[in-house]
Parts: C-alpha cells; sequence; structure tokens
C-alpha cells in the first residue's frame, strides 16, 4: 500500500510537468504520512499553478513541524577537496616548493597567536641585542637530547637557520613531542643564531570550535578497511552489517536507526589488493585485482540506494601508495564509480555533507591514515598509552600540528609544487581515518575523531607488523545530537 501510495504521488507531480531527479525523490521516500502529503499536493493544485517542488515540500514540513513531526532534509554532499594532480616528473625544485608551501600555509595560522607578538625572521636576530624577546616560525630540521637532559632543535625559516636550546617546564615537554619537519613557533631571548627556548607553539585547532549539531535526526556511519578478496574477510559478520543496514535485522529501535542511516563513510583499503606485501597470494581468495573491486561494487549495490556512500582508496587499493591518493582509478573500478549513490574521493579528501537552506552541513577530513604506525612508534607519549592500540592520540597529535603526516619519512608522498595538500588547513567537524584496524571515537576540542575498523581477521604479515585488529565493528553518529555508538558485529576482536 505504501509504495503504491508513493507510486501515485510521483505519477501526479510528473503529469503536473513537475521532474523529479534523484534527491527529489529521496526527499519523497523520507515521508510517512503519505496521505497528508497527497492531500496537500491536491490543495496546492487546486487553483490551477505549478509551484516549484521545493516550495511544496518545504510547506509540507512546516505544517508537519507544526505538529511535532520532524521530516529529515534530504541527504547531500558536497566535495570541497579530491586531489586531481596530472602525472609529471619532479624535480629537486618540486620538493622545495612543497616544503616552502607547507611553511606558509601553517606560518599564516601560526602568525595569529598572541604568544608570537613579537615575530621575526631569523637573519634578523644577529640584530637584535643580547637576551631580547623574540619569536620565529621555523621547520624542526633536528633535534637531540643533551647529557643535561636539555633538548637543542635546529630549525629554519626561507632566511636562515637558528639552534633553539630548551631547559625546563612546559616547553621541554613539548620540545620532546616535537617532531621532524613540523612547522612550529619558538619564544625565548635571543644570543645571536641561538634562542633560549621560553615556549613552543604549535598550530593547534582553536579552543572556540563550534560543536556542529544537525536540526534534524539523522544517522552517518564510519567504516573502511573491508580488504574484500582476502581470505581473511569476516564473511558472516559482515552479512549482518549488511542485514542492519538493509533494515532486516535487529530489533523495532534498531530497524529504525538504520532506516535514518543516510551517510556512510568508508576509509580506504576497500579490497585486499596484489602483490601488496610479500606472499601475499597465500592470503587471498580473490587474485584477480578487476574482480576485487566488482565484488566490493556488487556489496555496495545491496545498501538502498537512499544512503549516500563516500568512499576514498587506501595503500591496499589498486594505485600509486603515494599521498595524495586520487580517486580509485577506473580502470580498475568502473563498477564502483558507476553506482548511483556513491562519492568516491582522494586520499585526503575534505567533503561537506547534510547542508541544507538553514544548516552549513558538516566538514569531514578522510585519510586513510598510512602515517599513524610511524607515530605510534616515535612520539614517546602515544607509544607509552598504547601507540597503536591508541588511534585517537594519533589523530589529536597530527590534528594539534595540523598535518597529517609532517615528517619526512612518516609516509610515503608525492610532493606538489604548488600545495602540501597533506597540510589540514581547514578544520574539519569529524576526522575520519582507518589502517592500524582499531575502532576508537574521540572528541578533541569539538573535533570528532573516528578511527574505523576494519572486516578482515589478523594476517600473519598483520600479526609481523604489530596490528592488533578489532574487526567487524561500524561507528554510529547520530547527527542531531552528536552522541556516538559502536556498533558490534563481531565478538571475537582482540581488544
Amino acid at each position: 500500500m505504501e509504495l503504491d501510495k508513493r507510486r501515485e504521488i510521483v505519477s501526479l507531480l510528473l503529469n503536473k510537468g513537475i521532474l523529479l531527479d534523484r534527491d527529489k525523490l529521496n526527499q519523497i521516500n523520507e515521508i510517512t504520512d503519505l496521505e497528508t502529503f497527497h492531500t496537500h499536493l491536491l490543495n496546492k493544485f487546486q487553483d490551477g499553478t505549478l509551484p516549484e517542488f521545493s516550495q511544496i515540500f518545504d510547506e509540507y514540513k512546516t505544517s508537519m513541524q507544526q505538529k511535532g513531526i520532524d521530516i529529515p532534509s534530504p541527504p547531500t554532499i558536497n566535495v570541497i577537496f579530491s586531489y586531481k594532480g596530472e602525472p609529471k616528473k619532479r624535480e629537486v625544485q618540486d620538493f622545495t616548493a612543497f616544503f616552502t608551501s607547507r611553511y606558509h600555509i601553517i606560518k599564516a595560522i601560526l602568525q595569529n597567536r598572541k604568544e608570537l607578538q613579537n615575530l621575526t625572521s631569523i637573519n634578523r636576530l644577529n640584530q637584535k641585542k643580547e637576551r631580547e624577546q623574540v619569536a620565529v616560525i621555523a621547520i624542526v630540521t633536528d633535534k637531540q637530547l643533551t647529557k643535561t637532559g636539555k633538548i637543542v632543535i635546529t630549525a629554519e625559516d626561507p632566511t636562515g637557520t637558528i639552534k633553539a636550546i630548551i631547559s625546563q617546564g612546559e616547553a621541554l615537554e613539548m620540545a620532546k613531542e616535537t617532531s621532524l619537519d613540523e612547522i612550529i613557533g619558538i619564544v625565548g631571548t635571543c644570543s645571536g643564531n641561538t634562542i633560549f627556548t621560553q615556549a613552543i607553539v604549535i598550530p593547534d585547532v582553536p579552543l572556540y570550535k563550534e560543536m556542529k549539531k544537525s536540526p534534524d535526526e539523522v544517522y552517518a556511519l564510519f567504516t573502511g578497511d573491508f580488504h574484500f578478496g582476502s581470505k581473511h574477510f569476516l564473511k558472516e559478520p559482515f552479512e549482518k552489517f549488511i542485514s542492519w543496514i538493509r533494515g532486516e535485522q535487529g530489533n523495532e529501535a534498531q530497524m529504525a536507526v538504520a532506516k535514518k542511516i543516510k551517510y556512510i563513510f568508508m576509509a580506504g583499503d576497500l579490497v585486499d589488493g596484489v602483490g601488496i606485501y610479500p606472499n601475499q597470494d597465500k592470503d587471498l581468495d580473490i587474485t584477480d585485482i578487476y574482480e576485487q573491486y566488482n565484488e566490493f561494487s556488487d556489496q555496495l549495490k545491496r545498501i538502498p540506494r537512499d544512503k549516500k556512500i563516500i568512499v576514498c582508496p587506501g595503500n591496499h587499493d589498486a594505485m600509486r601508495v603515494a599521498e595524495p591518493q586520487p580517486p580509485l582509478y577506473k580502470d580498475f573500478a568502473e563498477a564502483v564509480w558507476n553506482l548511483p549513490n556513491v562519492t568516491v574521493v582522494s586520499n585526503p579528501a575534505y567533503i561537506n555533507f547534510h547542508a541544507s537552506d538553514n544548516f552549513p552541513g558538516f566538514d569531514a577530513l578522510m585519510y586513510h591514515g598510512f602515517s599513524f604506525p610511524f607515530y605510534a612508534d616515535t612520539v614517546e607519549s602515544i607509544r607509552n598509552k598504547g601507540g597503536q592500540k591508541s588511534p585517537e592520540l594519533i589523530m589529536q597529535y597530527l590534528l594539534q600540528r595540523r598535518h597529517l603526516a609532517p615528517t619526512h619519512t612518516s609516509t610515503l608522498y608525492l610532493p606538489d609544487a604548488q600545495k602540501d595538500n597533506l597540510v589540514i588547513d581547514r578544520i574539519p567537524d569529524f576526522f575520519v581515518t582507518g589502517h592500524i584496524h582499531r575502532v576508537s571515537a574521540a572528541n578533541y576540542r569539538n573535533v570528532t575523531l573516528l578511527n574505523c575498523s576494519c572486516w578482515i581477521g589478523q594476517t600473519e604479515y598483520q600479526e609481523k607488523v604489530g596490528l592488533v585488529p578489532q574487526p567487524g565493528r561500524a561507528i554510529l553518529v547520530n547527527l542531531q545530537t552528536r552522541k556516538i555508538k559502536i556498533l558490534r558485529f563481531y565478538d571475537e576482536g582482540n581488544d
């Protein structure tokens, strides 16, 4: 009966000459009181006028809200940034331009900090009086621990190089956390080309970041690291996951929530790939990369079309590993590109979603997370608190540095002479990652940090590199309240 009534409504609108695109059909699908909407339409058409569909729907929505019935806004996706760099031969000057770009972007963030009010360039330090208070913004090129417990940082800006000596207090703790190649503010007193450092300033996220909340009850789901094609793919938990999304499994409340999911983010390693690590062929159930993507596409087809799916690649996907990774290559993943409710973006990417006339929407930064193991191992505070088992600490660390992989060796990258696209120059509402097969959800200065689970058991190779998975989980976020739930479809993962 419900389907017949929806068809009747669509037929009435088409007969009146009102064209319906996918978004308008999605709005009709959100209507629960079809009889009321049908009556509303008949009343609108009585006087012979042909109003815009948006006017019809907005008036209906307002009348329902006056009765205490909420009609969600249709799902919207706007890709703010997705890398599309053209292939070219890289020269030495490209690396120089790459780091120069990073320096100027982060300098623009840092120089607004009140701690850096005495800002100067390094080549002017010799003109300063002995012990005069100064501040510089520079990139860390070396860090040494002395026998007396001091830290000596070598740093440079476009005009020269300095030594920063840090001996005590909060500045010493900050220096211990500092990574090579990150850009920092250094505050202290000068003596020639040496600064006796009193404070280290990092770009960080402003304290006043707004916690956005949707005006309507809509949900977003975050997952990734499916590794389709692997023998270790967890088929049963994944089947439970798909059945729940389709509204075929769970109690009444759980199925009601599943219906309200309008966005699904998938953070890379969509397939297991071929030749990614030594002897991988022994771990593969599907050995052809084209068939792996066809399998991924077939599974996406099972997800209801009213849910927008956003996918980015990871290091197992069939493309270059160097970041930023472009969107999935159509040569391999054409079936995925052809799905009408799927948006394919690069790694990393910025996406604005769920915007409406009265709400700016949420900004999501998607990054697969290839740099994470490096910081889990090299940053002492992260290593001491669990390393790769604490992805939220890695995410917070990178947000504070406003860069996804500040250290030269922390990830493979392709230098873009125009811009370092791994800089976090736009503060997101959601920071979405994966790669290390752990699930975590945290909040840092009103940025929601979500590291997605996986759908693969632990392989021998993963055990060798220290990956202890928490498989078969999905992260559910109520966009109206920003409350988070971690859903378990597999109960035997390692915690």
